[in-house]
């Protein structure tokens, strides 16, 4: 049973912020893959992925499989809602061990929360 995690909506709005024109130009100007690993307290345990395709502009549930994305992440629940709301500092939030990255750094780097649309209300 998966666990319904504050995240869940955001992702929600991630995949119709793809079809707008921001969406769009996200995707040339980006074109990288990311999975995105979402614990509901603790990296590493119960986590959910996401992948957020930024070359064919799709966000989707589960795990990436078309071999390997450009950069993974794993977050909590909490403090990947306060990095994509631009309330925490991706860079702090890896400093502190708040983030976990695997993969490319430089793709890791172009990961910011410009990618998420602005939150209507959290």
């Amino acid at each position: 049973m998966a666990t319904q995690l504050k995240s869940d909506a955001l992702m929600e709005q991630m995949k119709l912020h793809m079809s707008t024109d921001a969406g769009k130009e996200l995707t040339k100007k980006i074109g990288l893959v990311y999975q995105i690993n979402i614990a509901p307290k603790k990296i590493g345990f119960n986590e959910k992925s996401f992948v957020v395709d930024l070359k064919k502009g799709e966000v989707k549930e589960g795990a990436y499989e078309d071999g390997k994305p450009d950069a993974t992440f794993s977050f909590t629940d909490d403090d990947f809602l306060k990095v994509a709301s631009g309330k925490m500092n991706p860079q702090i939030a890896f400093m502190r061990g708040a983030i976990k990255i695997k993969g490319s750094i430089s793709a890791a780097q172009k990961f910011t929360p410009d990618i998420f649309p602005k939150p209507s209300k959290m």
